[in-house]
C-alpha cells in the first residue's frame, strides 16, 4: 500500500500522466474518506489538465466524480483543456468531441449538442475534413433524439449518411442506417425502418453492425406487436453476440431480459413460454435453465397446472446469482391497490 502512494506521489510531482492512469484504481481504492478523495481528484485534476494527452485520465477522473454526484467537477476538467487548446484548431477540435462525448456519457444533452454544434462550425469552417464532418453531424442526430427531436435527429443522419456514402465509409455508412432505421422506429414509421434495416442486412458487414442491426429489427417486430418475430431477431443478436466480447453480449442480453419483463407486465405468457427453449439451447451453463425456468413462469402465471412445481425445480438448477435475483423478481405477484372511494 505504501508503495502505491509513494509511486502516486512521485507520479503526481512528475507529472506523468501515463504511470498515473496506471496506478489510478490501486490508488484510488485505498482512500477511505470522501474529504481526502476529493482533495486528491483535485491535486490530480490539476495535473490531468496539463497533459498532451489527458483524455483516458479524464475519463477515469470523471467517473470517479460522477460516482461522488459531482459529475459537473469532472465536465470542468475538459472544459479546462478544451480552453488550453484554443490556438491550435486540429487539438482544439478533439477536444471539444472529448467534451461533447462527456456531456453525452453523463446525461446532459442539450450541453452536448451545444459542443457538438460549435465543434461542427470549426470543422466546416477551419478544419473541412469530410468524415468528421459526417461524424460529428451523426453525433449531433444521436443527442436530439435523447431530447425527443426525432425528426431533427433524422434530417441530421441524413446528412452523414449522404457523407460516408460519397466517402465510400462503408461501416459508417451503415451504422447510420441503423440509427435512421431506430429513429423512424420512433416515430412510427415501421415500412421505413424495415427497409433501412433491410439494406443493412444485404451489405457486407462486421459481426457488431449486424447485431445492432437485428437489435432494431426486434423493435420494429415488437412495435408491430409481432413478438414472435421480435424473439427470432433477439435469437439471432445473441447467437452472434456470444462470439463478439462481453460488452456487446451483455447488451443484447439486457435488451432481451427487458424485452421479455416488459411482456410480462403485458401478460404475453404464451408467447413468452413458447419462445425460450430458442434461448436455452444457446447455452451449456445454467443458462439454459435459466431460460427454462422463464417459460415454466410463464405457464404458471398463465395458469396452467404443474408449471410452478417444474419452475421450482429449473430456478433450483440456476447458481448464478444475478439471473436468480431476476426470476426473484418477476415471481413476485403484483400488488395492486384498490382505494374503493
Amino acid at each position: 500500500m505504501s508503495d502505491i502512494r509513494a509511486e502516486w506521489e512521485k507520479a503526481l510531482a512528475e507529472k506523468d500522466c501515463e504511470k498515473l492512469l496506471e496506478l489510478f484504481d490501486d490508488y484510488i481504492d485505498i482512500i477511505e474518506d470522501e474529504e481526502t478523495l476529493r482533495q486528491k481528484l483535485k491535486k490530480l485534476g490539476e495535473v490531468a489538465v496539463e497533459c498532451d494527452d489527458p483524455y483516458d485520465l479524464l475519463h477515469e477522473i470523471g467517473h470517479v466524480y460522477a460516482h461522488l454526484d459531482d459529475a459537473e467537477a469532472g465536465i470542468e476538467l475538459y472544459k479546462k483543456v478544451a480552453e488550453r487548446k484554443k490556438d491550435d484548431p486540429e487539438e482544439y477540435a478533439t477536444a471539444l468531441y472529448y467534451l461533447a462525448d462527456a456531456y453525452e456519457h453523463f446525461g446532459m444533452p442539450d450541453k452536448a449538442i451545444e459542443t457538438y454544434e460549435k465543434l461542427l462550425k470549426l470543422e466546416e469552417e477551419v478544419l473541412k475534413n469530410e468524415r468528421e464532418i459526417a461524424l460529428t453531424l451523426a453525433n449531433l442526430a444521436v443527442n436530439y433524439d435523447e431530447l425527443g427531436e426525432t425528426e431533427k435527429a433524422i434530417e441530421l443522419m441524413e446528412r452523414a449518411r449522404e457523407i460516408f456514402e460519397k466517402l465510400n465509409d462503408e461501416k459508417n455508412h451503415m451504422i447510420s442506417l441503423i440509427d435512421l432505421a431506430h429513429f423512424h422506429y420512433e416515430l412510427g414509421n415501421y415500412d421505413t425502418a424495415e427497409a433501412l434495416i433491410r439494406e443493412v442486412l444485404r451489405n457486407p458487414r462486421d459481426d457488431e453492425i449486424e447485431i445492432n442491426a437485428k437489435l432494431v429489427e426486434a423493435e420494429i417486430h415488437a412495435g408491430r406487436e409481432d413478438y414472435d418475430k421480435a424473439f427470432k431477431a433477439l435469437r439471432e443478436a445473441l447467437l452472434k453476440a456470444i462470439n463478439v466480447n462481453d460488452d456487446v453480449f451483455g447488451l443484447v442480453f439486457d435488451t432481451l431480459i427487458d424485452f421479455i419483463e416488459g411482456l410480462f407486465n403485458e401478460e404475453e405468457y404464451e408467447v413468452i413460454a413458447r419462445n425460450m427453449e430458442g434461448f436455452a439451447e444457446l447455452f451449456e451453463d445454467d443458462t439454459a435453465y435459466f431460460f427454462r425456468a422463464i417459460a415454466e413462469l410463464a405457464r404458471w402465471r398463465a395458469g396452467e397446472e404443474g408449471a410452478k412445481e417444474r419452475f421450482d425445480e429449473l430456478y433450483s438448477k440456476v447458481e448464478n446469482e444475478e439471473l436468480r435475483s431476476i426470476l426473484d423478481e418477476w415471481k413476485r405477484p403484483k400488488l395492486s391497490l384498490s382505494l374503493g372511494l
